[in-house]
């Protein structure tokens, strides 16, 4: 069945001890109309986060490698979106 939506963002999710400025890094995955979070395992600080890209914000190394990072993800859920259902 092909689905009528597919939607994917990336959001700093807090802890329930967070105290600090860094979050963990979260994608949500929606297909029509049911998301499905996963944490991709990254610290984020949140005054260096775009919220409306979905990324970090600045031209840093930092930056660049968790933007990079994120475009991996981003490749391997459109991946398995391609992929036909019960392939493993």
């Amino acid at each position: 069945m092909l689905e009528l939506s597919f939607g994917l963002l990336f959001f700093l999710k807090s802890s329930k001890n967070s105290k600090g400025m860094k979050r963990h890094v979260y994608a949500r995955v929606t297909v029509n109309g049911t998301r499905r979070e996963f944490s991709t395992k990254q610290l984020w600080y949140i005054h260096r986060w775009n919220q409306n890209s979905g990324r970090a914000s600045d031209n840093k190394e930092d930056a660049r490698t968790l933007n990079n990072f994120l475009d991996l993800i981003t490749a391997k859920v459109y991946q398995a979106k391609k992929k036909p259902a019960g392939t493993g």
